[in-house]
């Protein structure tokens, strides 16, 4: 008897190596948890090797699952690549991220994507929440992934940040002196949040660095120049929250939610990648 391998069979194993969870993957494929740990059960009957190491914690590749995994990626590609012919047109995903959002997400992100829809053309673009929400509203943007601002509702819940104030090991503040911040320009909403924080707490501020992007931000911060208010989710080691040694007032916590108005099938299928990765890779910064 012939065994064969089962495309969406290999599909969940791959969404379950690399997003380490049964229920990202689930999220990801649309579907349920169980329906997916019964996919790895076949897989692994097939295959007559244990692929997954199951715990309440964690799921991890056994030494057959982790020398299964490329082959996997190989067999998925190419089973792709036989169906592109028959497109005409590849898919395109218009991408809005706001860039207090992103943090380390984003390399997981597009890894993901690119595994699950090597086809689909992505474009991505990183902003103020304030400046993607308005595109997505003039329709410019597919979705959206932004900081919850003001009275907007609607979208889905993705993760929610914590927010402190992060500077370098070797940071010192003179007695007495303004506190040096590291931001975004206005009309960063972090930005306002923490100014107005600074303001009704009565402590002097100077902006000491703006940045062009949250990147930059955190190397002012690294480098020891000032502190930068930041989701400890985008905190990179190396930074401290000197909020509570300093007194510093509490900036308190944010959503990052995912709007969409996608409906087309293969689009929706790289969404829910998108939601599961985000969550997935968040889950791990916090840890």
């Amino acid at each position: 008897m012939t065994m064969t391998l089962d495309i969406a069979t290999v599909q969940a194993f791959l969404l379950v190596a690399d997003l380490q969870s049964f229920t990202r993957a689930a999220e990801a494929l649309g579907t349920t948890q169980a329906a997916v740990s019964l996919k790895l059960q076949r897989l692994e009957a097939l295959l007559g090797r244990r692929l997954v190491e199951r715990s309440p914690r964690a799921v991890r590749l056994t030494a057959d699952g982790a020398a299964f995994l490329d082959r996997a990626r190989a067999l998925l590609e190419a089973h792709d690549r036989a169906l592109s012919g028959e497109a005409s047109v590849a898919p395109s995903l218009t991408i809005g991220i706001s860039d207090h959002a992103a943090g380390p997400e984003l390399v997981p992100l597009l890894e993901r994507l690119h595994a699950m829809s090597p086809n689909l053309t992505l474009a991505v673009t990183i902003g103020f929440s304030r400046e993607m929400q308005d595109a997505y509203d003039a329709g410019e943007l597919d979705a959206v992934i932004v900081r919850q601002e003001g009275s907007r509702r609607g979208g889905e819940k993705l993760v929610e940040d914590e927010f402190g104030w992060f500077a370098s090991r070797r940071f010192t503040l003179a007695k007495g002196a303004p506190l040096p911040l590291a931001t975004l320009a206005p009309p960063c909403g972090v930005r306002a949040v923490a100014v107005r924080a600074l303001d009704k707490a009565a402590i002097g501020w100077r902006e000491r660095f703006v940045g062009g992007g949250v990147t930059a931000v955190v190397a002012a911060a690294l480098a020891g120049l000032a502190i930068a208010p930041l989701a400890r989710r985008i905190a990179l080691p190396g930074l401290v929250d000197i909020g509570p040694a300093h007194r510093l007032p509490k900036l308190g916590s944010s959503k990052v939610m995912l709007h969409s108005k996608v409906s087309d099938p293969a689009k929706l299928a790289a969404l829910r990648a998108i939601v599961a990765t985000f969550r997935s890779a968040a889950a791990l910064a916090v840890r």
